[in-house]
């Protein structure tokens, strides 16, 4: 039987339930890292050996390639392969709803969510304009002399990009700002550490670039782990994460450039002098809405509805 968190417990608490034991979120990261480390192993193996089969040259990487969309869209869905392990890890070993990671009402809250992808998509049509203007106005490359993709493939990449993205985004977002902080904040009652925490995680994920993409990514994660705390759920965060990498990749097609070999860990100092103060901007502007709506930023009193307690209640 599953336990709900207590009635009133912010976010980073929801793992906080009567089941609750030491050894819990151990256990259920060790599950989580193995099952997702198996299975994104077993499928880009399968899709190497499909390409080896088929005859196709290989890639930058020295295997056997179907193409730089493929291997991005591959790239994209081995990590989104983790996100039901997360889901599994919440419910089985934590014993807990699957749905208190999406947020403190033990779902996505849709319409919320879509009012963040509004907020998000201005914040990286900004960004992505500053860093171009500012990249230009430093003697940087900002590529836009490089020919177009034309519409065909253009069109192509956006299918596949907007098929993937979204669950590659939301899976990053459900095992740092969902798992990593619930877990740390079972054991600690403030934000702040269990926030940095899975911060630095994120940021260590992305491999080390250059300090600007480090630092970046450190702030991206502590944004967003504090936008879910303050907002009761992963809606904001994931919002903006799929926006950072839809718009981003979307741009990267136009002009032909979809690669794997840069992530934002490789951010020049531009890119980090625009994002300090749009990601702040973006924040205050999430948590001021949030107020505005009275959205619910700890479980309630009344407990769950009966559906919360689906295993795939937080992603319907």
């Amino acid at each position: 039987m599953m336990t709900p968190p207590p009635p009133g417990s912010p976010y980073h608490r929801a793992a906080r339930t009567a089941a609750h034991r030491w050894w819990r979120f151990p256990v259920g990261t060790l599950f989580v890292v193995v099952a997702g480390f198996v299975t994104m192993i077993g499928g880009y193996g399968t899709y190497v050996i499909a390409a080896e089969v088929s005859g196709r040259p290989d890639g930058p990487d020295g295997m056997a390639s179907f193409g730089a969309l493929p291997d991005l869209a591959v790239g994209f869905l081995s990590i989104a392969v983790i996100l039901p392990f997360v889901l599994i890890a919440a419910r089985w070993i934590q014993q807990r709803p699957a749905g208190t990671l999406s947020s403190v009402t033990g779902r996505i809250r849709w319409r919320w969510l879509a009012v963040c992808l509004g907020v998000a998509a201005v914040t990286i049509v900004v960004f992505l304009t500053a860093v171009t203007a500012l990249a230009e106005a430093t003697g940087e490359d900002a590529g836009l002399g490089d020919p177009l993709a034309g519409w065909g493939p253009f069109l192509v990449s956006s299918v596949v990009l907007l098929a993937v993205v979204p669950f590659q985004a939301a899976a990053e977002e459900y095992v740092c700002r969902g798992w990593l902080l619930q877990g740390l904040g079972a054991y600690l009652r403030g934000p702040w550490l269990p926030i940095v925490v899975q911060a630095v995680v994120f940021a260590a994920l992305h491999g080390w670039g250059t300090p600007w993409g480090f630092a970046d990514l450190m702030l991206f994660g502590v944004v967003a782990g504090w936008v879910t705390v303050r907002t009761g759920g992963l809606e904001a965060a994931v919002a903006l994460h799929v926006m950072n990498n839809l718009l981003g990749t979307l741009v990267a097609a136009a002009f032909g450039q979809l690669t794997i070999d840069e992530t934002a860990a490789d951010m020049p100092w531009q890119g980090f002098a625009v994002d300090v103060p749009l990601l702040l901007g973006f924040a205050a502007v999430i948590i001021w809405l949030a107020r505005r709506r009275g959205l619910a930023t700890a479980t309630p009193v009344t407990g769950y509805p009966a559906g919360v307690y689906s295993l795939v209640a937080g992603v319907r």
